[in-house]
């Protein structure tokens, strides 16, 4: 069959697709996720419908992903919002899904064929469904996390006073007596089930934009590097060249969604970062006998949605769910008077905008459309923008609730009080967002950008010290060119270990570990011990802190162990360490405990960083399963650098498995030229013998970075597709 688009592979398999029109191109794109990732993208489809327990196993882990998908309901309406695109639109995503069945007829991954899934077509629903999925994991789920932990604190008998030390600022509305009433249920999924199940979490990211005025081309230069979990194959990120005889994009695209979500056209380039706006808000509902009151209409019934898991070689379980006005209720409200907890997500119904962004910033020409374009994207990103007219930018996205004065949105608060519910959504030109800045530069990193606005979106960003370092490397300077970016992306300075040492160092007794640790560079390179020393004293300080005396040996564990709690929000139980005084010292000075934490921690043995460092890159299905000779994983590999490092290097433990977090792609674009320096930890395809499998990792480690071009640009070898 003749297709009407033409597709070959660069040296390092990345795609270049070329078409006469619009619509043929993102059929050659849906082609080319089919084949490569056409794995992923049933996967992924799998987890979006709740069904891993009926192809995949029956385990009780299982059984609470599938509970956690069904309760989210992303299917909810997703015809009428594919039915609300424009004409233009809706023919994309068509071609695009054409596409896909068009790989997945000719290639239908044999895993599947194993497992006995059934060769459903990809339809425009299924681009919805996934889209969704993005938008919420772990992003806004990361925020409904902790304000269930605030919630089970206040309920322990934490004090108000630690409370306000911990959640500074945001406890605007708060209800003592009532939120003690409320029953919490267990959590529908341990978050780590639902990790180490495939879907990908994003934790953090850096990116920068720099004027002309800075770049020794005197053009804008753009760089960015998404954090995601690496230890999984493939890598979530797929990189493609699109091209028609009009326009080009490059960069990185997500398998099973159109449209490239990072990268470049010949006038403008962007990148992303998460956010941490609070889309997502929980209310107090009164229930009796499968109601709930509200005081302008008294009790009424909640909507009961039932649904069906099959289990693999069990019996099908069945669940209930029930919803109102706000979401999702947490628990059954049938019998006796009680008080649960629903929870809405702004973007539970939504995904047009996003699809209108996505596709329509192939036609943005300078920094200024481009954040018009982008900025009503219902999913939260932090977004960068370069123009080949010497423009720079950013702008945040998201569908934010404009919540009563007073409050913002962490703090449950009484559902049958309409004054509580949200009062529409704030418009994207009221978010933060920058243009040309005299400055010369913008720098994002999941830190707080609020005052970049005339709303407050953010209540619980991540630390600032990635965004303070960048700009700390980047002010002042000129002539700085993409290896000074590769750079900046590679450092492992930390400046929270700065912070946290100026007090230490003066109690540092003259050990052999005291004295690695005076002399230390603050860098988090594979051969230091001192990096190794303070991270063993700062778990020992978090200990002391926030464990006997503060939650309980068992919820700190619990916290440190089960939950990525500390490595969202450190910049919150940071900011009571380091206080001169906080209730959470609970009478002692912060001198003394520092010094109960380091003689705990200079009983032991230094090692080097990198000792404990270790990680398998795992097949997303098989991962574990299969003799390592087979090469579906790959590894042991080392990961440098920390939590608080631009080069960010998370690597822990949480519910028996090892988690990472890393840069999964870095991407650089200089807008005095056609190309984009890309770096991928991972590979084209997800096909174990494809030569594609993992062919990026060895660059990834080294550094070292492929330039995407154009076809008229390309000067290496064609292969075949």
């Amino acid at each position: 069959m003749k297709w009407p688009f033409t597709i070959w592979r660069d040296s390092e398999g990345i795609p270049h697709i070329k078409a006469e029109n619009i619509n043929n191109l993102y059929q050659g794109l849906g082609y080319a996720h089919g084949i490569d990732r056409g794995m992923q993208i049933l996967f992924m489809r799998l987890l979006g419908q709740g069904r891993v327990s009926e192809f995949l196993d029956s385990s009780e882990a299982s059984l609470g992903v599938d509970k956690f998908f069904r309760k989210m309901n992303w299917q909810k309406g997703i015809s009428q919002e594919l039915n609300s695109l424009s004409p233009e639109k809706r023919n994309i995503i068509e071609s695009y899904t054409r596409g896909i069945n068009q790989a997945l007829k000719k290639s239908f991954p044999w895993e599947f064929k194993v497992l006995g899934v059934p060769h459903d077509p990809w339809k425009g629903e299924d681009v919805f469904l996934l889209t969704r999925m993005t938008g919420y994991l772990t992003l806004s789920q990361s925020q409904g996390e902790v304000e269930t932990l605030f919630l089970e604190m206040l309920q322990a008998g934490v004090s108000i006073e630690k409370l306000e030390a911990l959640f500074p600022g945001i406890l605007g509305g708060i209800d003592i007596e009532l939120l003690k009433k409320v029953t919490i249920q267990d959590p529908v999924v341990n978050p780590s089930d639902l990790w180490s199940i495939g879907a990908p979490r994003l934790s953090a990211s850096n990116s920068w934009v720099i004027s002309g005025d800075m770049s020794a081309s005197a053009a804008p230069l753009l760089s960015n590097d998404p954090h995601l979990e690496v230890n999984r194959l493939p890598n979530v990120w797929y990189e493609a060249v699109m091209e028609t005889e009009e326009r080009w994009a490059m960069g990185a695209t997500m398998p099973g969604l159109p449209g490239i979500l990072v990268g470049r056209t010949e006038d403008l380039s962007w990148g992303a970062t998460y956010t941490f706006m609070d889309a997502e808000d929980s209310w107090i509902e009164q229930c009796r006998n499968g109601e709930f009151f509200r005081e302008e209409t008294g009790w009424l019934p909640f909507k009961v949605r039932k649904e069906i898991i099959k289990r693999k070689k069990k019996e099908d379980h069945t669940e209930f769910y029930y919803e109102n006005d706000h979401g999702v209720l947490g628990g059954d409200p049938s019998g006796e008077e009680q008080y649960l907890k629903s929870t809405r997500w702004s973007g539970q119904d939504a995904g047009s905008e996003s699809m209108d962004a996505v596709l329509g910033i192939w036609n943005a020409r300078t920094v200024a459309e481009g954040m018009d374009c982008i900025g009503p994207a219902v999913i939260s990103f932090n977004w960068i923008f370069a123009d080949n007219k010497g423009g720079i930018g950013y702008q945040m996205s998201g569908k934010l609730p404009k919540r009563k004065n007073g409050t913002s949105g962490f703090v449950p608060l009484a559902g049958w009080k309409k004054e509580n519910d949200w009062q529409g959504y704030v418009s994207y030109k009221d978010l933060p967002r920058q243009l040309n800045p005299d400055c010369g530069y913008i720098v994002t990193a999941n830190n707080d950008l609020n005052h970049w606005g005339k709303s407050s979106p953010i209540n619980m960003p991540m630390g600032d010290y990635r965004a303070r370092r960048i700009e700390s490397l980047l002010k002042g300077r000129k002539g700085l060119n993409n290896g000074d970016m590769i750079k900046i992306q590679n450092d492992l300075y930390s400046l929270e270990a700065e912070e946290f040492m100026a007090l230490l160092k003066p109690l540092l007794p003259d050990s052999a570990n005291g004295k690695i640790l005076k002399n230390w560079d603050f860098t988090y390179g594979e051969e230091s011990k001192a990096a190794f020393l303070f991270e063993i004293f700062l778990k020992k300080l978090y200990t002391m802190v926030f464990g006997k005396d503060g939650l309980g040996e068992a919820a700190e564990r619990f916290l440190r162990n089960e939950t990525g709690i500390y490595i969202d929000f450190f910049r919150n139980f940071n900011q009571v360490l380091l206080s001169e005084d906080s209730p959470w010292f609970n009478g002692l000075s912060r001198e003394k405990i520092f010094r109960k934490a380091y003689e705990k921690a200079d009983k032991v043995s230094a090692e080097a960083w990198g000792k404990t460092r270790g990680f398998t890159m795992s097949h997303i299905i098989l991962g574990g399963q299969l003799p390592e000779f087979l090469g579906f994983d790959h590894g042991p590999l080392q990961l440098p650098g920390g939590r608080a490092t631009v080069r960010q290097g998370q690597i822990y433990r949480s519910a028996g498995r090892i988690t990472t977090f890393a840069p999964s792609l870095r991407i650089i674009a200089d807008m005095k030229t056609q190309v984009l320096s890309s770096n991928l930890a991972g590979g084209a395809s997800d096909r174990r013998f494809s030569p594609w499998y993992k062919n990026r990792i060895d660059g990834w480690i080294k550094n070292s970075s492929t330039l995407m071009t154009t076809e008229k640009d390309y000067r290496g070898k064609k292969r075949r597709f």
